[in-house]
């Protein structure tokens, strides 16, 4: 996954009502009027948030009619998980026995 890649869903989930929405999307596939229901925000609001989902590719959408189904993208959320499992912190053991102080 590219640096920016990771950037860009970092900036995503770094707001509290997207974080939100992905937490919704978890457990499956919502409509939009379903996600607005949760939240204290307008119509234009959640249409800004899910813009910035699917454009970060962390979220899918598909249109039925007048309405707007979301769900994860379970491929980009899967590779954002393996960069982030790929994170380790250095005991300050390690760092002495490669030579850092």
């Amino acid at each position: 996954m590219k640096a920016m890649d990771v950037a860009l869903i970092c900036k995503a989930l770094g707001d509290a009502n997207r974080l939100e929405i992905v937490q919704m999307l978890s457990d499956g596939e919502k409509c939009g009027c379903k996600l607005l229901e949760k939240f204290e925000i307008t119509q234009p609001t959640l249409s800004h948030h899910m813009k910035f989902l699917v454009e970060c590719n962390l979220v899918k959408d598909r249109r039925e009619g007048k309405r707007h189904y979301y769900s994860l993208n379970c491929d980009t959320l899967k590779d954002y998980k393996a960069f982030i499992d790929s994170l380790t912190c250095v005991k300050c053991c390690d760092r002495k026995e490669r030579g850092c102080s």
